[in-house]
């Protein structure tokens, strides 16, 4: 079951990629940490990102891959997968790692021991979720939502619609 939803959500990252025109991009980064990267830090990835410790640029669409995975400014949009999932921007897709956070607006889905999004469209599961704002729904044993949840803190469940 599991390996049919990482071989559907890769299928729909590089559709993903292929289809969505963005700025100048490259289509493959290969991290070892930042400096040491094959693409710089202030240039987009449009594709795959495989960052073996740390990888950072201005925004990812397609798969990022990762230890720890960093985005700096713009729209992120595919799948995320590392230990640590960084968006100091906007992500829409799938986020699955041991953090994930995005520092501005995520729409999609977020999976990890702790998740957090300053305004969160779509489904938070983890051990402690956190949203600024949210419509959509959190299930874990912590659940914030600061605005407009139902609850501003609830264990288990938590909802905004």
């Amino acid at each position: 079951m599991s390996k049919r939803i990482l071989t559907t959500a890769l299928f729909l990252s590089f559709t993903l990629s292929i289809t969505i025109s963005a700025e100048e991009a490259k289509p493959i980064q290969l991290s070892l940490f930042n400096p040491i990267q094959l693409v710089s830090e202030g240039e987009a990835v449009r594709g795959i990102r495989l960052s073996l410790l740390y990888g950072k640029n201005t925004s990812v669409t397609g798969l990022d891959w990762g230890l720890v995975t960093h985005t700096t400014s713009g729209l992120s949009k595919g799948v995320q997968l590392g230990f640590v999932n960084m968006n100091e921007a906007n992500f829409v897709g799938f986020q699955h790692g041991f953090v994930n956070s995005v520092k501005g607006n995520c729409e999609g889905f977020q999976w990890g021991f702790v998740n957090h999004a300053q305004n969160m469209n779509g489904f938070q599961l983890g051990i402690i979720n956190h949203a600024g704002t949210m419509k959509g729904l959190q299930i874990g044993l912590i659940n914030v939502i600061k605005q407009n949840g139902q609850f501003p803190i609830f264990p288990i469940i938590n909802w905004s619609f």
